[in-house]
């Protein structure tokens, strides 16, 4: 089950169970969003190969008898001058302000880089961040040992410590456990924030945006993933319960005219791919019927209209 709305709803609980908001934090492409989905049980961050996949502060709850937590999956910390970039990074940042403890989220299969350093510069801007309120999880040990990213972090945090650096791997929901259990361990006494059958608060025209920005981002190719938005412009629920259905109207907006082409495809092949991918996925979400009617639209340059970032960010 999912909240529709962004305000955390204050709920009775037991004076010694625990509860905190966890930034997830990392630079691109380490696996947060994926991390973010296993510890949560369900869907609730859109995952891509692109870089730069997340842009909002994603909320995931997770209930377990200790408690709750409510993770904020974070865009990836990154070095660019870009309008869109730099709001992605005050996002991330502010996502760790507000935050009670972060997740600090690293790649095995990756050397430290310029990138890396900008994020332990990030945590490290308040050195509570790093002695009181950080755990580190090594992802994608599946397929490195970590030994690399280990070391990287003895270099980086020093006061980090070695209690609250994990192997993990995401993909293979191997050895989260663990790392919950830190996370509970470090987390004040509190009330829960949300009903304890919740799982995200997204509103629904946001989650069904990203579950189509998701299954166009997984089918084009160079720089069109990072060029496109989607906008939900309609939405309506026809029908008496228990059968249902609800009517969506939404547009793939894209930078530039020459752009549309490639997104609709050859006889209109490339946006029928999209649509039905996103239906099959937020069949498996909503207890509704869905419909979905999906078009393709230009925004000339969006990722440098301050209007537009406002809306999306």
């Amino acid at each position: 089950m999912y909240e529709t709305e962004h305000t955390p709803k204050p709920t009775p609980a037991d004076s010694h169970k625990k509860s905190a908001f966890v930034a997830i934090v990392g630079r691109p492409s380490v696996g947060k969003s994926t991390l973010l989905n296993r510890l949560c049980g369900a869907k609730v961050a859109i995952v891509s190969p692109a870089p730069q996949t997340t842009r909002n502060s994603i909320r995931g709850v997770v209930n377990r008898p200790e408690g709750q937590l409510v993770f904020l999956d974070t865009p990836g910390m990154h070095i660019s001058g870009k309008k869109l970039n730099q709001r992605l990074l005050n996002t991330a940042a502010r996502a760790l302000d507000e935050a009670d403890l972060v997740l600090y989220v690293l790649d095995a299969t990756r050397p430290a880089g310029m990138e890396e350093q900008a994020v332990v510069e990030t945590l490290s801007r308040n050195p509570e961040n790093i002695s009181r309120k950080t755990v580190a999880a090594i992802n994608k040990t599946d397929t490195s040992n970590g030994a690399l990213a280990s070391a990287s972090l003895k270099t980086l945090l020093p006061l980090l410590p070695e209690d609250r650096i994990f192997n993990i791997s995401a993909l293979r929901k191997e050895g989260l456990d663990p790392v919950l259990a830190c996370l509970f361990s470090m987390a004040p006494e509190g009330s829960a924030f949300y009903n304890d059958d919740c799982y995200t608060d997204q509103e629904i025209d946001f989650r069904i945006a990203e579950i189509i920005r998701e299954k166009a981002m997984n089918r084009l190719r160079q720089e069109l993933p990072h060029s496109i938005y989607v906008d939900v412009a309609d939405m309506e629920l026809r029908g008496e319960a228990p059968v249902q259905t609800l009517w969506i109207r939404a547009f793939i907006m894209t930078e530039r005219e020459s752009q549309k082409g490639m997104i609709v495809g050859k006889g209109g092949l490339m946006i029928r791919d999209i649509r039905l991918a996103a239906l099959r996925s937020l069949k498996r979400i909503f207890d509704w019927k869905i419909e979905l009617d999906l078009r393709v639209k230009t925004s000339h340059d969006w990722r440098a209209n301050d209007a537009v970032l406002r809306k999306l960010l």
